[in-house]
C-alpha cells in the first residue's frame, strides 16, 4: 500500500519512510520542492520514497496526481499550511482522515477564540480588524493595552506584533498593511507569562498528553522562537491537569484524531491558549518526543492515516533523554557561506547533533522571524533543564557566517 504526503515539516521525513516500511508501506511525497528536505533526503537511499514535484498549492492537480497513485490506502497532511488542502483531497478520494470544517475552523484563530470563549474556555477577547492605521482606536477600544496583533492564518511566528503603547500600535498596523497576511488581522489580548506547548495524541476523543514543551522567546518586538526543552517537569497533578484542559479544548473544536501541538502561556490565572497545530511540533520537536518515547512517533501518524488507532497511546510512560534544542540565527541579512565551530561540537556534553535548515548560497533576507534560522543544534541530558543548559553552551560555539 502507498502512504501519500503532502509536504511534511522540515525534519521528520526519514522518520516518516521507516515507519512505512516498518508497516509493508512505501511513502509518496507531493512536494513543490524538494530542497526544503535536503537534510533527510541526503540521508536516505535514492529509491528509499518516490517523490512527485508538483504545484502543492494546486489542490486539484495534487488530486489528479493521487488518483494516479497505485493503491493508496491514507495521505499524511502534518502541515499547516496544507491543513485544509489535504482533509478536502482526502475526502475528495474516499481516503481516512479529519473533518475539513473541523480544520477550517482550526486554521482560523479568531474562529477558534470564539468558540473557545462562548464555551467559557478563553479569558481572552479578540477581535478581526483591518490592517490599516485607521484601526488604532478600534483596538484600543475594544482589546486595550498591552495588545498582540497577529494574522488569524499564520504560521512559524510570521505576521505577528506585540504592541504595548499607541506608537508601537501605528507601527505594527502599518506594518500588516504592508504584509501579505494568509487570512485576516486578528487584535488580542497580551497574554505575560512563559509559552509552552502540550504535544498530544488523541483518537476518538480521548487525548494523551506525550509532555509539555517549553519555549524561549526572543525580546520583544520580534517573536522568533529561539530554544526548547521537551520534557517539560510539572509539579505534582500538573500533567494531568493540563492533560484534561487540553482535551477539553481539543474536543470544543473538533480535533479527535492525530496530533496536535497546543502552544498556551502559562499565565498567573492559570493556562490560556496561544494556538492550536494539527500536527506533531516543529523545529525538532519530534525528534525530542522519539528520543523520550523511546519509538518512531512517525508511526503513529502512519496509522492515523490509515484510520487506525495508534498504539502509541497506550505505551508505557515514557523513560529516555530529555532533549534541548537552540535556532541559531543569521546575524545579518545576506548570502550565507557556513558555520564555524561546527567541527568543535563533539567536545561538548549532551551528544550534540546539528540540523542545517538552510545551505550555503541560500539568502538570509527576513530577520524577525524564523525564516531566519540556519540550524537547529539539538543535545540530550537526565532532564530538559540540563539539556537546554548543554544546547545552550553549545550554541554559543556555533556562528553563521553572512556575506553580503
Amino acid at each position: 500500500m502507498t502512504i501519500a504526503a503532502l509536504e511534511l515539516l522540515i525534519f521528520g521525513l526519514g522518520g516518516l519512510v521507516r515507519a512505512a516500511g516498518n508497516a509493508g508501506h512505501r511513502l509518496c511525497l507531493l512536494t513543490r520542492d524538494r530542497s526544503v528536505y535536503r537534510h533527510e533526503l541526503a540521508r536516505l537511499p535514492a529509491d528509499a520514497l518516490d517523490i512527485v514535484d508538483i504545484d502543492t498549492l494546486d489542490t486539484a492537480a495534487c488530486t489528479a496526481a493521487l488518483r494516479g497513485v497505485p493503491d493508496l490506502g491514507g495521505l499524511i497532511n502534518a502541515t499547516d499550511t496544507f491543513g485544509v488542502p489535504g482533509a478536502d483531497i482526502a475526502a475528495a478520494l474516499g481516503l481516512p482522515g479529519p473533518d475539513p470544517a473541523a480544520v477550517r475552523l482550526v486554521r482560523d484563530k479568531h474562529r477558534v477564540r470564539t468558540v473557545l470563549s462562548q464555551r467559557g474556555l478563553s479569558r481572552v477577547r479578540a477581535v478581526r480588524v483591518a490592517p490599516d492605521p485607521s484601526a488604532a482606536p478600534e483596538v484600543l477600544r475594544d482589546i486595550g493595552l498591552p495588545a498582540v496583533l497577529k494574522d488569524t492564518a499564520g504560521t512559524s511566528s510570521r505576521g505577528v506584533w506585540p504592541v504595548r503603547d499607541a506608537p508601537a500600535l501605528h507601527a505594527a498596523l502599518t506594518a500588516a498593511s504592508r504584509t501579505p497576511l494568509k487570512g485576516d488581522l486578528l487584535a488580542e489580548t497580551f497574554l505575560a507569562g512563559p509559552v509552552y506547548s502540550a504535544e498530544t495524541l488523541s483518537w476518538d476523543g480521548h487525548t494523551r498528553l506525550l509532555g509539555v514543551c517549553s519555549r524561549q522567546m526572543s525580546p520583544e518586538p520580534a517573536v522568533r522562537e529561539e530554544a526548547a526543552a521537551f520534557p517539560v517537569a510539572l509539579p505534582a497533578g500538573g500533567h494531568a491537569r493540563i492533560e484534561t484542559w487540553v482535551g477539553t479544548l481539543l474536543a470544543a473544536v473538533g480535533h479527535d484524531r492525530g496530533f496536535a501541538h497546543v502552544e498556551f502561556v502559562l499565565t498567573g490565572d492559570g493556562p490560556e491558549l496561544v494556538e492550536i497545530n494539527r500536527r506533531i511540533g516543529g523545529a525538532l520537536v519530534g525528534e525530542a518526543l522519539s528520543r523520550r518515547l523511546g519509538t518512531n512517533v512517525q508511526e503513529a501518524e502512519i496509522d492515523t492515516a490509515l484510520g487506525r488507532r495508534p498504539p502509541l497511546l497506550d505505551a508505557a510512560p515514557a523513560s529516555g533523554p530529555a532533549s534541548g534544542f537552540v535556532l541559531v540565527y543569521a546575524p545579518r541579512a545576506g548570502t550565507l557561506a557556513g558555520w564555524s565551530g561546527l567541527d568543535g561540537l563533539d567536545t561538548f556534553p549532551g551528544a550534540p547533533r546539528w540540523y542545517p535548515t538552510m545551505a550555503p548560497g541560500d539568502r538570509v533576507e527576513h530577520l524577525t522571524d524564523q525564516r531566519a534560522c540556519t540550524g537547529i543544534l539539538l543535545t540530550e541530558g537526565a532532564t530538559a533543564e540540563l539539556a537546554l543548559h548543554r544546547a545552550l553552551s553549545a550554541a554559543g560555539s556555533v556562528h553563521p557566517v553572512v556575506e553580503p
